[in-house]
C-alpha cells in the first residue's frame, strides 16, 4: 500500500504515489528496418522533491550482463501543468511576487479534470542530446503522456516523437515506452516492472 506524505506539497497529491527509490528490469524491443534490436537490463529510477511543486526524476539503466555494464540514463521534471503565476519564482531566479500558489488540498483540486484527472508535463533530458517535453494526464495510479516538441542537439540521433505509460499495478511500477526513432514510425521501444526499494 502507498501512504501519501501529508508533508509534500500539495501540489504533489495527484503524483506523489511515484515518489521514491524503483529498481527493477526491462527490456528493449526495437525494429529497426528488417532488424530487431533487443536486450535486457536492470534500471533505478528516483522520484524525489526539494519541497518545490515538481517532482525531481532521475533513472539509470545498466545491462544485465556479468558486470552491469553502465547502459543510459535520464533527467527531468514532472509537475502539473498550471499557468504560471505572480506567486510563482522565475523566469530564472527572480522571486515570485506574493504567496505561492496552490499550497492547499482546495486550490488544486480546481485543476482537476471533469474526468477526474490532472494534466501534467514531464521534460526529459537525455546526456546524448535529446531533450523531450510531454504533455499526459495523472489520474490515479495511472499516467500517460506524449510528447509535444522533441529538440535535439547537431551530434544527437534521430529521434522525433514518443509516449510513455506509467501505472501502479500490485504494488509494482510498470511502464511502457513507443518511440519514433532512426527513420521509424512511433512503435514499441521498451517496458520495465520495478519494485519500491526506499
Amino acid at each position: 500500500m502507498i501512504e501519501l506524505d501529508a508533508t509534500n506539497p500539495a501540489e504533489l497529491a495527484p503524483i506523489s504515489w511515484l515518489i521514491g527509490l524503483w529498481e527493477g528490469t526491462g527490456i528493449v524491443d526495437y525494429k529497426v528496418g528488417d532488424e530487431t534490436r533487443s536486450l535486457e537490463f536492470g534500471q533505478r529510477l528516483s522520484f524525489t522533491h526539494d519541497g518545490l511543486p515538481h517532482l525531481n526524476y532521475n533513472s539509470y539503466t545498466w545491462l544485465l550482463d556479468e558486470d552491469r555494464t553502465p547502459h543510459v540514463t535520464e533527467t527531468g521534471y514532472w509537475k502539473l501543468t498550471r499557468p504560471a503565476l505572480e506567486g510563482d519564482p522565475g523566469p530564472g531566479l527572480l522571486p515570485g511576487i506574493g504567496p505561492r500558489p496552490f499550497t492547499t488540498a482546495r486550490a488544486v483540486e480546481t485543476l482537476r479534470r471533469s474526468d477526474g484527472s490532472f494534466e501534467i508535463e514531464v521534460s526529459i533530458v537525455h546526456p546524448g542530446g535529446v531533450n523531450e517535453f510531454y504533455l499526459g494526464r495523472a489520474n490515479g495510479p495511472r499516467i500517460d503522456l506524449s510528447t509535444d516538441a522533441v529538440m535535439r542537439t547537431a551530434s544527437a540521433k534521430e529521434y522525433a516523437a514518443a509516449t510513455r505509460l506509467y501505472g501502479l499495478v500490485d504494488n509494482h511500477l510498470l511502464w511502457a515506452w513507443d518511440i519514433a526513432a532512426l527513420g521509424q514510425d512511433l512503435r514499441t521501444h521498451a517496458s520495465g516492472r520495478l519494485a519500491r526499494v526506499e
